[in-house]
């Protein structure tokens, strides 16, 4: 390793900068103070803790993402955590053990051993909230209404949300048996949206007539709110279930949309993101020329179980880091107070006085008249008939 090598951060490690920092900070406390506004109490989950309890009920992808580490103490093994979510959930079982209805925010960064994509950060800062104890869609209903809210307040200019619903997939791959290989090589080719390796895989596997017309609509089910009467129409002997998830996405969109007019919805029922731990809708917010979601969510009523405490839940996480960079906000540094170096007891009370009217004000150091850029200082402090007063900066 050369000596400059020293200094290079690993790749997909960020560091953030004062002008970035300050905003992601302020977008943070936006979100974290409109989550108290409708109800949710903010916790703080450990960053790291034990496997055991970190890694249940996500599935594979949540595994291989997480970094491990002996515990010294007890020599069990622990993870930096690289989701959020099990953590919230295992809070509400045991920190809380509320039985009504609970609403908790967080907010962090989270640790990834390895990128979800070429160009994503290994350590992002993550935003989110989790519903717990109300089965029905009415809980779906106000999660997705607070994301929309959270991307209004940060400014994202277009609302875009993408509505599936993991329940029509698993209803009709158990309506036909299928093998936990068969469903497994189904899921793939459904996310990979190639209709016409799916039409091969369906006629090869499927023998029944009308369960085979299911699966070679699915993929094709994907669009504006008019999706769902052709789903209707598509789906008309199968299962109680299915029609019972195209029901709750209906009602989702006509609340939504009378809600939230200007947000574009679009539906996808072949959608199966998370489809190993969500049980019901999910859904997924994306900004136009940025090809990945920048909030993840749906429903996972059966994480808690592994708690010894099942509890219907849904939620989402927001990326701040990729939401900020979507934000073209000019970072605009508040200006800033000098006051030159003295043993003046006034003038300390003077600077705290401004600094408590939320004034930022730098102090010079020994016999330093300026120590910090003149772009950042308009302004100084200055003493005149025994009056500590701020007077405009003088850059001569």
């Amino acid at each position: 390793m050369s000596y400059a090598d020293r200094w290079l951060l690993p790749d997909g490690v960020d560091e953030i900068l004062p002008a970035a920092a300050e905003q992601i900070e302020s977008l943070r406390r936006q979100l974290v103070d409109l989550y108290h506004r409708w109800g949710y109490d903010l916790v703080i989950p450990p960053m790291i803790e034990y496997t055991d309890s970190l890694l249940v009920g996500l599935g594979s992808d949540i595994d291989l993402l997480t970094f491990r580490l002996t515990d010294q103490l007890s020599g069990r093994m622990m993870g930096l955590r690289a989701d959020m979510t099990p953590q919230i959930a295992r809070m509400d079982a045991h920190s809380f053990r509320r039985e009504g209805i609970s609403r908790l925010c967080y907010t962090g960064h989270v640790i990834h051993a390895k990128p979800k994509n070429p160009l994503a950060s290994r350590t992002p800062i993550q935003a989110g909230i989790e519903l717990y104890g109300e089965a029905g869609i009415e809980a779906d209903i106000e999660v997705v209404s607070l994301l929309l809210e959270s991307l209004q307040t940060a400014g994202l200019p277009s609302l875009n949300i993408d509505l599936g619903h993991v329940g029509i997939f698993r209803a009709l791959s158990e309506s036909v048996s299928f093998s936990t290989e068969q469903e497994r090589q189904l899921f793939d080719l459904l996310q990979q949206k190639s209709t016409k390796d799916i039409d091969a895989w369906v006629e090869a596997n499927v023998t029944d007539t009308e369960s085979a017309k299911w699966f070679f609509a699915l993929a094709g089910l994907a669009g504006d709110a008019s999706v769902l009467q052709r789903a209707r129409d598509v789906f008309d002997q199968a299962p109680a279930e299915v029609i019972a998830a195209i029901d709750e996405l209906e009602v989702m969109a006509s609340v939504i949309s009378q809600r939230y007019p200007q947000a574009k919805l679009y539906f996808d029922l072949s959608e199966l993101r998370g489809y190993h731990y969500h049980t019901g809708v999910v859904f997924a917010a994306f900004s136009p020329g940025h090809g990945e979601a920048i909030a993840n969510g749906g429903r996972y009523d059966h994480i808690g179980e592994v708690f010894g405490h099942a509890r219907p839940a849904t939620g989402f996480s927001i990326a701040l880091t990729t939401l900020h960079q979507l934000l073209s906000v000019e970072y605009q540094p508040k200006p800033a107070i000098f006051a030159a170096s003295t043993e003046d007891p006034k003038q300390w009370l003077a600077i705290q006085a401004l600094r408590s009217q939320g004034e930022r004000v730098v102090c010079g150091l020994a016999d330093q008249a300026l120590v910090i850029s003149e772009s950042l200082c308009d302004r100084q402090l200055v003493l005149e008939e025994g009056e500590y007063c701020v007077k405009p900066l003088n850059k001569n």
